[in-house]
């Protein structure tokens, strides 16, 4: 066996690499990912450079894993991320929405239609059927709102 793995170091590079993504995608959560990546990407160059050493194939997979592993986790760093407070919280998402209520406030509190579904709001003045409103806050399944007002639409007009 070490015979035939010396003799075609490409191929154990490449099955290790398919063994490694394979186990991968029995749900380890990204870390066989970067060294299968890895031994896939030595198997490659140990086949077109069939005169490189084992030893040089072994720094190599060493020096790609490490390097693709970082850059991945600085990859990770720069995404726009969630707040981990709203994690499992999809009502936060709907900060900044804006919806015309359906029925004048009664004593704060009225409804809006967001997609689907129609989800109580609170309002801290009387506000009026059909009032475009901006939601401000979520508490609980109540959404916080304000009147809606684009400032853009009162800009002056240069009189």
């Amino acid at each position: 066996m070490i015979e035939l793995i010396s003799t075609q170091p490409a191929w154990f590079w490449l099955c290790l690499g398919g063994l490694l993504l394979i186990g991968e995608l029995l749900g380890t959560g990204g870390y066989l990912l970067w060294s299968g990546i890895a031994a896939v990407a030595v198997g490659i160059i140990a086949w077109a450079m069939p005169f490189l050493g084992w030893e040089w194939q072994g720094i190599l997979f060493a020096v790609f894993t490490v390097v693709s592993a970082v850059l991945w986790r600085k990859w990770l760093s720069h995404r726009k991320e969630s707040k981990a407070d709203d994690v499992n919280q999809i009502s936060h998402q709907l900060i900044g929405i804006k919806a015309r209520l359906l029925t004048d406030t009664e004593e704060g509190f009225s409804r809006v239609r967001l997609a689907d579904g129609s989800w109580r709001i609170y309002s801290e003045i009387p506000l009026k059927a059909d009032t475009e409103v901006e939601v401000i806050a979520v508490d609980g399944i109540t959404l916080k709102v304000k009147p809606y007002s684009d400032d853009s639409s009162h800009a002056p007009s240069g009189q």
